[in-house]
């Protein structure tokens, strides 16, 4: 929930009632599988009779993609023609009451979708169900993870308008070069830039840090650390009010793509995860006294200096998140803004209902084309000791405090569904931990760790093949019915994808060929 004094915490339906007394209207918001808020606005009235049992909210959320195009890949559970497109339960949770200070106060509350059948369960493929799933795990053990979440994103003087005049063609942008961190370029444009720190302020979405990155118009906000849900609730909302605020107010389209220009680093969306200890706040990352030996549990290397500063906790949390991410990369890079050259489906298994069979040169795409050497992101199974280069940037004592012990992932970029993303993250190091998994591969810059680490998917198509195999870490972690269903809305994107005709093709192409 809202951290901010202006939110209460614990909040009923009484508190509600002198809360809203002099509101005529509510909004309400719930998320997709991409991580897009769908709502509405209801009558105060409606908003009060809903909170006891939900409301019905038509399930095509879950059964079309950005654009609204419905998912025709066969097997969708529910969400499809062939079920009419039923309605979902859409239930208020209390607790994200927040108000809008851009759209005159209005009160918003997030939802969480449930299915009709099974109503005291989440959805299974509803993202805030999903990582309350995950939590619940958690709490068994008497834990509780924290994050933190960071959002690079290129801004434009653009609308959405002017952008369509283009046909998304050499946008302009905010400010000119490349200049991270800084103190010049903000002056450009002060309104802006300080609408958007403090308007989230009021919005009970805290900024820490915000700054210039590098790239032209490119900003980084870091979102204060919290509990795991109001971390992506925050990040998600993050998202939605930049764009709402530079475009309502200042002329400016963000964009959270992961990668809009060839020559330009691509934008991360990186999480920064801690574990405490529900009953006394302690983080368990942290190396107590009596921890037990501080001895890496790998057969090729103790590497016992690099794992000083670790818990027994953190290294099986962190040899969970190792050994899924090669099949969870779907879902930590989930568009097709991918890489050069797609992989034949006739050279991998499973590749039933993609519409191609030929390797074919593309013009590189996002998610994926973010993941290349010499830019930045990480390109495989990695980590390291505050190394920022590794899919895993362990920041341990000495670098910070004991109790500041946490660990960062770096190959999502800021194109996630932030609740996705994270619950896939604290889903492996759940399995870690239960597990008490041994760290698989030595840190960077350690001898024993050249060549080691697995290269991660080089495109969705790849990263979709991963997932959906029968023995995947995904599919142990993240269920079956979550993994079958997020497939085929990726499965969907790869195909839309491979009947596009690109701007590379056509100036490769129309004149000499």
């Amino acid at each position: 929930m809202p951290t901010d004094s202006q939110y209460p915490q614990n909040i009923t339906v009484e508190d509600l009632e002198r809360l809203l007394v002099n509101d005529e209207r509510v909004k309400v918001a719930g998320l997709d599988i991409d991580g897009v808020l769908r709502g509405k606005i209801l009558v105060k009235s409606k908003f009060f009779s809903t909170l006891k049992s939900g409301f019905g909210f038509c399930s095509v959320v879950f059964g079309w993609d950005l654009h609204d195009k419905v998912y025709t890949e066969p097997g969708i559970e529910f969400a499809a023609e062939t079920t009419g497109y039923p309605d979902l339960i859409a239930r208020v949770d209390l607790s994200t009451f927040r108000r809008i200070p851009w759209e005159n106060d209005v009160p918003f509350f997030l939802l969480t979708f449930y299915d009709p059948k099974s109503p005291e369960e989440p959805l299974y493929c509803c993202p805030r169900g999903l990582l309350r799933r995950v939590l619940q795990g958690y709490q068994e053990l008497g834990l509780e993870p924290y994050v933190g979440t960071e959002f690079e994103f290129f801004n434009f003087n653009e609308t959405p308008e002017t952008l369509a005049a283009k046909n998304h063609i050499s946008p302009s942008p905010l400010t000119p070069g490349m200049f991270g961190y800084s103190l010049l370029r903000p002056t450009l444009n002060q309104a802006f830039y300080y609408d958007v720190f403090d308007s989230l302020q009021k919005f009970g979405v805290e900024i820490e840090g915000w700054h210039t990155e590098t790239g032209p118009g490119v900003y980084e906000a870091a979102i204060a650390y919290t509990s795991a849900l109001e971390a992506a609730d925050r990040a998600a909302l993050f998202k939605t009010s930049v764009k709402q605020l530079g475009i309502l107010r200042h002329g400016v389209l963000p964009s959270f793509m992961a990668k809009p220009h060839n020559h330009l680093p691509g934008c991360s969306g990186h999480l920064h995860f801690s574990i405490r200890e529900t009953a006394t706040g302690r983080n368990v990352f942290a190396v107590t006294e009596s921890d037990e030996s501080m001895e890496a549990k790998t057969g090729e290397d103790a590497f016992a200096d690099e794992t000083v500063g670790m818990s027994s906790v953190m290294r099986s949390f962190l040899g969970g998140v190792l050994r899924g991410l090669p099949s969870c990369m779907a879902v930590l890079a989930p568009t097709v803004n991918s890489l050069c050259v797609s992989v034949s489906p006739c050279a991998l298994p499973n590749y039933k209902n993609f519409h191609v069979c030929v390797i074919v040169v593309h013009e590189p795409s996002t998610s994926y084309k973010r993941l290349v050497e010499n830019y930045w992101a990480p390109v495989t199974v990695s980590w390291g000791i505050d190394n920022r280069i590794a899919a895993v940037r362990v920041i341990s004592p000495p670098i910070c405090s004991a109790s500041a012990t946490r660990m960062e992932v770096r190959v999502t970029g800021a194109d996630i569904n932030p609740h996705l993303a994270i619950a896939t993250i604290l889903a492996c190091g759940l399995w870690g931990i239960r597990e008490n998994l041994a760290i698989p591969i030595a840190p960077l810059g350690h001898p024993a760790s050249e060549g080691k680490g697995e290269r991660l998917a080089r495109s969705l198509f790849e990263a979709i093949i991963k997932m959906d195999d029968a023995g995947s870490v995904a599919r142990r972690v993240l269920g079956d019915r979550f993994v079958d269903h997020f497939v085929k809305t990726r499965k969907h994107e790869w195909n839309i994808w491979e009947t596009a005709v690109t701007e590379w093709e056509v100036r490769r192409y129309m004149e000499l060929i």
